[in-house]
């Protein structure tokens, strides 16, 4: 069951997504679904999860906090990941007959936080490929570009590029054994590349490739900028842990093989099927 209708995303959306690699889908989620996640974070601030990363304590000012992998444990994320169609609004945009669930990923920025989301792409970040993976951040307050919402470089999930992670703060860390490229200084040079953003209201869905160059300022905002984000694998992921990604769920802990689809329903649950 799902609490609105977002599965169905318009054939405008599906092809904006399929040519820019992003897609901004307003209304998606239930308001009443987004007041939870608002007192979530709240929870989540003063009693952070296992898996934190948190700059209060940086030089710079301001506060940039995300807590991943929760719907195993916390109802309300569970839901929103299940009960919300945010599932199968990622499988319509990607064209997939089903979607298993990544990971869930909530993301606030403080007002006057300086630390910036640096340019990425999520990819190489990931134990997985495949063209066929996506994120559907859903915003949970009001945000500008120019405040603190996600700008993306426009078709660059078609470049055919697998730019090495990199640590978000510099310091080292768990994206350090990864050899290759380096990912091009966008912001640098920002007239040369195609760059979009999309101001955001509650509930508003912005849809996109975890091969497109993507990153955010810090929050400039008056209010706390709150997003939750849930990431998708498709019909063509494949397991594929490698040096440097993401040690959320390790090859220990599913039965996931390399090279094949992760079908683990324990750590990559069905969201989304054709087949009922």
């Amino acid at each position: 069951m799902t609490t609105h209708g977002a599965e169905t995303p318009t054939e405008a959306h599906v092809e904006a997504f399929a040519a820019d690699g992003v897609v901004h889908v307003p209304g998606a989620v239930d308001p009443s679904l987004i007041d939870e996640v608002l007192a979530l974070a709240d929870r989540q601030l003063a009693e952070p999860g296992p898996w934190v990363t948190d700059t209060a304590d940086d030089p710079a000012p301001g506060r940039l906090f995300t807590s991943r992998y929760l719907w195993r444990d916390d109802p309300v994320v569970n839901r929103f990941a299940f009960q919300s169609g945010v599932a199968g609004l990622a499988a319509r945009c990607m064209g997939s007959s089903s979607t298993r669930l990544y990971f869930d990923h909530l993301l606030v920025k403080e007002p006057g936080t300086e630390s910036t989301t640096p340019w990425h792409q999520d990819i190489p970040y990931w134990p997985f490929l495949g063209q066929s993976i996506c994120s559907v951040w859903v915003a949970c307050s009001s945000s500008t570009v120019e405040e603190s919402s996600l700008e993306f470089v426009r078709g660059s999930h078609r470049w055919e590029k697998y730019f090495a992670p990199e640590s978000f703060d510099g310091t080292p860390g768990w994206t350090d054994d990864f050899d290759g490229e380096q990912i091009p200084d966008i912001e640098a040079d920002r007239s040369g590349y195609d760059i979009v953003g999309f101001d955001v209201e509650p509930g508003d869905a912005i849809v996109f490739s975890s091969w497109i160059i993507h990153g955010s300022p810090g929050n400039a905002g008056a209010g706390r900028r709150v997003a939750l984000s849930t990431r998708w694998l498709g019909d063509d992921a494949v397991w594929h842990p490698h040096p440097g990604c993401d040690p959320t769920v390790t090859q220990a802990e599913t039965t996931a093989v390399p090279g094949q689809y992760p079908a683990d329903d324990d750590r990559f649950p069905v969201g989304w099927s054709t087949v009922s």
